[in-house]
């Protein structure tokens, strides 16, 4: 078992500028977690103390119940048998992909196996007598990637690994990476600002605001049950409405809607905030039966597009995803209808 264990992390850079305050995460044997945040929230001290990299204030790291950080421990990095994928790939230049992928085997009889194995699994069998240089940067990634798998080690870290990537490419490797990490059963922790990319790949994620962990979960109960206003509005495009919630039912200025709560947990009258997806809203014909609004901006993706709409009886503008074909435009009126369940933070 390789689960890793957190407890209680801090870290300080000086008396005003704590980093971490007392996370705690659990990442299982053969999962992969991202952890999710925003620019100076504590992922990169997190990663580089699992690492071994910085020295924790207070806490603790196992990983398959090896104390690597905690009271009077510091297993040093070269000995926590931890994978390391680096931004942008930083591969050796002066040394072939093979001889990268080889680099941390101690094992002479088992390199070249080794090697072949891993460049097999990420895709780049017959790739090894090349130079970094003449590869792409999807194959540098992928080749990161194979040379932090070939010592076999207990945890696989990644940093923020495809940002260098164009979008097109992107989420291909991100593909790939995936299925290379399940195809060995890999434990892996990926850190990134990137929501989409940690909604899609991972088998949990991990929110971090502020130094700790403001929700664990799988990806698709942290989209769709974020345990607050700022979680939901970091993980995706929100829609927040004030409302009453009744019997497990609120009424918003867009209509009534069905609550995840349980029932019998909303027995009584309670005033909060109801959050919606954009996807949760449709557009249909105005009328006395419907909430109406007036189109005011059109933003296309493709795939889809945010129709925003000033809605008669709101202060704020709310945006709707639709599908990618749109046939209104700015200064059209709409009517507006709720479909699924909210949430309600009080």
């Amino acid at each position: 078992m390789t689960d890793l264990q957190i407890k209680g992390l801090t870290k300080a850079y000086g008396p005003d500028m704590t980093v971490l305050q007392g996370l705690d995460l659990t990442v299982p044997s053969g999962s992969l977690a991202a952890v999710l945040g925003p620019s100076g929230c504590g992922k990169t001290t997190l990663l580089r103390i699992i690492a071994g990299f910085l020295r924790a204030d207070a806490g603790t790291v196992t990983v398959g119940g090896r104390t690597l950080t905690g009271p009077g421990t510091h297993i040093p990095p070269e000995r926590r048998r931890i994978g390391i994928v680096p931004q942008e790939g930083a591969l050796f230049p002066h040394l072939s992909v093979a001889g990268n992928v080889a680099f941390g085997v101690t094992d002479r009889a088992a390199r070249r196996r080794r090697t072949e194995e891993m460049l097999d699994l990420v895709g780049l069998a017959g790739y090894g007598d090349r130079m970094p240089h003449e590869l792409s940067g999807g194959q540098q990634q992928r080749v990161a990637l194979a040379r932090a798998l070939a010592p076999e080690p207990a945890l696989v870290l990644l940093d923020e690994p495809f940002n260098a990537l164009d979008s097109a490419l992107r989420a291909g490797v991100r593909a790939d990476v995936r299925a290379a990490l399940r195809d060995i059963g890999a434990t892996a922790v990926l850190v990134t600002h990137d929501q989409q990319e940690a909604l899609s790949m991972a088998d949990l994620v991990a929110v971090v605001r502020n130094g700790r962990v403001a929700q664990r979960g799988h990806p698709q109960d942290i989209y769709n049950r974020p345990a607050d206003p700022w979680v939901a509005g970091f993980v995706g495009d929100a829609v927040l409405l004030p409302g009453t919630a009744v019997n497990g039912t609120a009424t918003t200025a867009l209509g009534t809607v069905e609550l995840c709560e349980p029932t019998d947990a909303l027995a009584e009258a309670l005033q909060g905030t109801v959050l919606l997806r954009p996807e949760q809203l449709r557009l249909t014909e105005p009328g006395e039966a419907v909430p109406a609004g007036t189109v005011t901006d059109i933003r296309y993706y493709g795939h889809d597009a945010l129709i925003t709409v000033t809605v008669d009886d709101l202060d704020t503008p709310v945006d709707i995803r639709i599908g990618g074909h749109v046939t209104l435009r700015p200064g059209d009126r709409t009517g507006i209808r709720i479909t699924g369940q909210a949430t309600l933070h009080p």
